[in-house]
């Protein structure tokens, strides 16, 4: 069992009174304390709950995990991240192993490896990603990857998206003890040039927080601390059997390529969900490349599981204004079967020998969303607007379905949904307006085409798993 030294004490922290004039440090929920060696106060704040989500024991146990992690124990290691193009911070357990309870000393010898580190401690726990907005790095919005959380779970989506924390770093033993490494540590490839770019303006940051703009996106409000996202998303890249061809290079080209996936031309289909994942199917093979990743045969019940996560990601790329996740989308195995009449799974992990777990079950590829770091920005690009991902569906999850209705009608009546997201995360007052401007588009254009008779609530892959087949549900297109 991984152990934590905690030095926490909890409170509520309560909300601003108005909104910032930038995204900053004015999160709400409840919050864990610690003191770092210089005497600089760090918080952890689990985000409040969001109104009408649903969270499972899973998710909060795993809150209170990250919220326990003190940064600065002598069983936890700080190596910067230097793969990638983002730059962050990988959180390791040092309890035992080689290095064990020997900070110094693994931050020395082990961070330098890179990902391989994480063989020569207890594990990695946790991963802390600042916001990076600078010229020539990757963009990353620290507040971007809880609002994927929370809101995944009010749409109860059937989707894995990794639960995160609101989580401060003394400035100074940042700068020290990851950026000054991380800047020395990366950039010795052609693939990491803003990784290692992102990394000289943490340097830059860490030592003046003014060089950075805006500052309050990066830094607490008193500066002695920088902010960003905690959590762990482990998974696998999908191929182009989901992530599409990227043929046509980055921004709306590869958006495009996506469309022409098996699990998207189905959704575009206006035929019942079994020839729709046929006509999906046979439309994505005629590129060679998804016929050899994904394969002709490929089962349907993958392409029914398929086709719900990506509804779902769609719209919540729309409201955020994700500008990066084609190439980005993961994915987990999973064994499933049904016995007695009931869906059976289970996860597949490294200690499984190939075999099937049961008569009858299938390994598919279940999607764990987990780079959700490039959308809340005004600035950044909404490729799901700017390519009509939403305009093409023609089949959607029911309950996604009036989960957004209730969702805009509340956030257009500055309900209580309106306050948490206006309160919550640490939003600027463009931000806010930006979600809930693309909340109405997503519900007005959706709504449209149920009214034109054109969308099919039937999204259930599990009942399609069981009978092969799904009756439609039958909705108000007003919500």
């Amino acid at each position: 069992m991984i152990r934590f030294i905690q030095r926490a004490t909890c409170l509520i922290l309560s909300s601003a009174l108005a909104l910032p004039a930038a995204a900053s440090d004015a999160v709400r929920g409840e919050t864990s304390t610690f003191q770092s060696p210089n005497g600089v106060t760090e918080r952890c704040v689990r985000i409040s709950r969001m109104p009408s989500a649903v969270y499972s024991e899973k998710d909060l146990k795993t809150e209170a995990e990250y919220c326990g992690i003190d940064f600065h124990a002598p069983d936890i290691a700080l190596c910067p991240k230097t793969y990638s193009t983002s730059p962050g911070v990988i959180v390791h357990d040092i309890s035992g192993g080689r290095y064990a309870n020997n900070r110094q000393e693994f931050e020395r010898m082990a961070c330098p490896e890179g990902k391989p580190a994480k063989d020569l401690s207890a594990g990695e726990i946790a991963k802390f990603k600042p916001t990076m907005n600078a010229r020539g790095t990757s963009g990353t919005f620290s507040p971007s990857p809880l609002l994927y959380y929370h809101f995944s779970r009010y749409f109860e989506a059937d989707l894995e998206v990794p639960p995160a924390v609101w989580r401060s770093m003394d400035r100074a033993a940042h700068l020290s003890e990851v950026a000054r490494p991380g800047l020395a540590q990366s950039g010795h490839n052609h693939s990491s040039g803003m990784n290692n770019a992102g990394w000289q303006v943490l340097v830059d940051a860490d030592t003046d927080p003014d060089s950075y703009s805006p500052t309050d996106e990066l830094f607490t409000g008193d500066r002695t601390a920088i902010y960003g996202a905690l959590l762990s998303s482990p998974g696998s890249r999908y191929n182009s059997a989901v992530n599409g061809t990227r043929k046509s290079g980055w921004g709306k080209g590869q958006n495009l390529d996506f469309q022409e996936t098996a699990p998207y031309l189905a959704l575009r289909s206006g035929k019942a969900l079994p020839e729709a994942i046929a006509e999906g199917i046979a439309g994505a093979i005629r590129d060679p490349q998804i016929k050899r990743d994904m394969g002709a045969d490929v089962d349907p019940r993958q392409i029914a599981f398929w086709m719900t996560d990506i509804a779902n990601i769609v719209l919540l790329d729309f409201i955020f204004s994700q500008q990066d996740r084609i190439g980005n989308i993961d994915y987990n195995g999973q064994w499933m079967w049904v016995e007695a009449g009931e869906l059976k799974h289970r996860k597949v992990d490294s200690h499984d020998n190939g075999s099937a777990p049961a008569p009858g079950a299938i390994r598919l590829q279940r999607t764990h969303l987990n780079d959700n770091d490039a959308g809340g920005r005004v600035e950044y690009a909404n490729y799901a607007k700017s390519t009509q991902m939403l305009e093409k569906l023609r089949h959607f999850p029911a309950t996604t379905y009036r989960k957004l209705m209730a969702l805009n009608a509340d956030l257009q009546g500055e309900g209580l949904l309106h306050a948490y997201v206006r309160e919550s995360f640490g939003l600027d007052q463009r931000q806010v307006r930006q979600i809930v401007e693309n909340a109405a588009l997503a519900a007005d254009i959706l709504s449209a085409i149920c009214t034109r008779g054109e969308l099919q609530f039937d999204l259930d892959p599990e009942s399609f798993f069981l009978d092969g087949a799904v009756t439609p549900v039958a909705l108000e297109c007003g919500g």
